[in-house]
This record gives structure tokens, sequence and C-alpha cells, in this order.
């Protein structure tokens, strides 16, 4: 049994886990997304995070410590020149994982993981539809209903105003 037993092996030899991850964290720095599985992306979740909150603050000593797990130089300036200003004020969660299936050949299940702030679709999708869902939302039961009609209301009034307009014109052909 594995009581206890946090980190996942994935099968390797700890000198090949780390240079896996180390490069798996340089391509998912490199180009904010990549394609792996489930497994794999728990994983380096686990080992990218505390880098990324490294970057936060920009020292010769926490880019050195840095370069120590990554060993990509291109890829700590990228992280320390484009990534840590944007997550600057992020307290933790950078990174995202969406499941993608099943892979053909073995049935792995795979998944994307990417840099939460760099999928710029993805969060300008949530933001409305979180403005949306939340426009409905009182504390009390029969709020609910008031706020029903409410969107009921603004929904029909551009309705009326296009409906006026063809007959303001109808009216202004027949006084000519």
């Amino acid at each position: 049994m594995r009581h206890n037993k946090t980190i996942n092996h994935l099968g390797r030899q700890a000198s090949h886990r780390k240079a896996l991850m180390a490069n798996m964290a340089a391509s998912l720095i490199l180009h904010k997304r990549i394609n792996t599985t489930l497994a794999k992306a728990k994983a380096l979740r686990t080992f990218v995070e505390p880098i990324i909150t490294k970057s936060k603050d920009d020292s010769t000593h926490s880019r050195r410590t840095v370069f120590a797990y990554l060993k990509n130089k291109a890829a700590v300036a990228e992280l320390f020149r484009e990534v840590a200003p944007k997550i600057a004020d992020r307290p933790g969660g950078y990174c995202r994982i969406l499941k993608t299936g099943f892979r053909q050949g073995d049935g792995a299940e795979t998944c994307f993981i990417e840099l939460v702030d760099f999928n710029a679709e993805y969060t300008q999708n949530a933001g409305a539809a979180k403005k949306t869902a939340s426009k409905g939302r009182t504390r009390r039961a029969g709020g609910a209903k008031k706020a029903a009609q409410a969107t009921a209301t603004e929904a029909a009034a551009p309705a009326a105003e296009t409906a006026e307009a063809p007959a303001a014109e109808v009216a202004e052909t027949k006084a000519e």
C-alpha cells in the first residue's frame, strides 16, 4: 500500500525523473501549454509551482536556485522576464490541468497543462460567465424571481425600442 507516499515516481529512477521534470517545466515555461499524460502533469504541477513562486523575487540568488532546477537558460530568462510579472499578485495555483481524453495506444489519460494567466480565451470566457451567473443571485429566495423579472424587462426594452423606430418612420412618411 502507498500510505503517506506523496511522490509519484512515474516508474523512473530518481535521476531520470529529475531530468524529465526539468525538461517538462522548461517546455511549460517556454510554450505556456504542453500536452502530456495526467500523471506526469500532476507531478509537474508540484514541481513547477514552487519554482514559479521563487521567480517572484528577481534576485541573483533566486535566479541561480531556479536554474539549478530547470537547467535551461532560455527558460529561466522567460520565467523572470515574462511569467513572473504577470503572476506577481497571484497567491498560488499557477497551473491548470485540462483533461483531453485517452491515448489510443495504451489508454493513458492525456491532458493539457498550462499556465493560468497566459490563456486569454479561457480567462475572458470565465469572466463573462461569472458576471452573468452572479447577476441573478440574491440572499433571499424571493429575490431570484425579482432578478429574473428584471432581466426579462431588460431584454424586452431593446426589442421595444426597435419596434418603435419603424412605427415612427411610417408616421413620418404618412405626414408627408
